[in-house]
């Protein structure tokens, strides 16, 4: 493997430190939005990867084996697993991104042995800066409109020196470009695999709601609470990004509903919270101290939301209620260890 300094890519982040406009490349063979929006319908759907440039982006041709090794599901399948996933989690997003809509074809196949894994890592490279984020301010948020003059701007560079804005912005259009087939896997008999449609899908650009209303309409059959928690909190990221001032007052039904199951409940709390900047109330706050005991926040870590949430010691329900309605209390005395035990 050579150094990503010797990708084709670096040459560009370097002139961006140098003090090029970072519009200049906006468009061109290294933006990866472009690139992505440019993979063609036959390419994705027969995984003609040859057809991509994973060359330009750092790592790129080891985001390529994983998915090949992947999609074909060989006997050295394992050594495709969680490439993109790690990458993203070392702020190296550009490369990943390509493999979006390879990854949601493996998942939509009903028959592949690694569906699963495969959706897990959908959204990956979607969401940048939230581990560990649990606050009314930041959780569940979709930051600004990317803009091609400001590389700095809310989500700044990669390691690597490449604009990580780019980068999310590429894998949230993906998603929604391929919305038709996550959609359908809401309904999938796996639970792991509707947790996971639904968290991809809450990345995707829906304005005109339909993805929102799939959360709604899904949630009417679902049986299982830590999923109908997961199509709330779905629900609520997809509506922080496209602001609907009667889903925000359905979210407060919902944790006020004594009918609900609590994971319920508590999921409605913790988006309503995000969801609007009037106080928390005291019935509301009386009922997640009531709610939110150990053994329930550690199953809510089944949650993607709850497990990214979650550091130091702490399960992802425990620092929500913390950080949202007990912002006095101080972080926990353990080290930040992510093999911390959750209590």
């Amino acid at each position: 493997m050579g150094d990503w300094r010797t990708d084709p890519t670096f040459a560009m982040c370097k002139a961006l430190v140098d003090g090029a406009q970072l519009s200049s490349f906006a468009g061109g063979p290294y933006d990866v939005r472009a690139v992505v929006a440019g993979i063609r319908p036959e390419a994705k759907d027969r995984f003609l990867l040859d057809e991509v440039p994973w060359e330009h982006f750092p790592h790129g041709d080891r985001v390529r084996e994983a998915v090949h090794l992947r999609h074909t599901g060989g006997s050295s399948v394992q050594t495709g697993m969680g490439v993109v996933g790690g990458m993203c989690a070392d702020d190296m997003r550009a490369a990943a991104v390509p493999a979006v809509p390879f990854l949601i074809r493996i998942a939509a196949d009903p028959r592949h042995p690694h569906r699963v894994d495969a959706l897990a890592e959908v959204s990956t490279p979607a969401r940048a800066r939230y581990f560990g984020v649990a606050s009314r301010d930041e959780l569940l948020l979709h930051r600004g409109d990317i803009q091609d003059d400001d590389l700095y701007d809310d989500y700044g560079v990669e390691v690597t020196g490449y604009p990580a804005g780019w980068s999310v912005a590429a894998a949230r259009a993906a998603i929604t470009a391929d919305t038709a087939l996550l959609q359908p896997l809401l309904d999938d008999p796996a639970p792991s695999i509707r947790i996971h449609a639904a968290y991809a899908l809450a990345t995707a650009t829906d304005p005109d709601r339909t993805v929102r209303a799939a959360f709604r309409t899904r949630l009417t059959a679902e049986p299982d609470p830590i999923i109908r928690a997961a199509l709330i909190l779905a629900t609520a990221e997809a509506t922080r990004t496209h602001p609907h001032p009667p889903t925000t007052t359905w979210m407060r039904e919902q944790w006020e509903d004594r009918t609900q199951k609590p994971e319920v409940r508590l999921a409605a709390a913790i988006g309503w919270l995000c969801l609007t900047d009037e106080p928390a109330p005291g019935d509301l706050r009386a009922a997640v101290d009531n709610l939110a005991t150990d053994e329930r926040a550690r199953a809510m870590d089944d949650l993607p939301w709850m497990a990214a949430a979650g550091g130091s010691g702490e399960t992802g329900l425990r620092r929500c209620v913390r950080k949202m309605l007990h912002p006095e209390q101080p972080d926990p005395a353990d080290c930040d260890d992510p093999w911390c035990p959750h209590h």
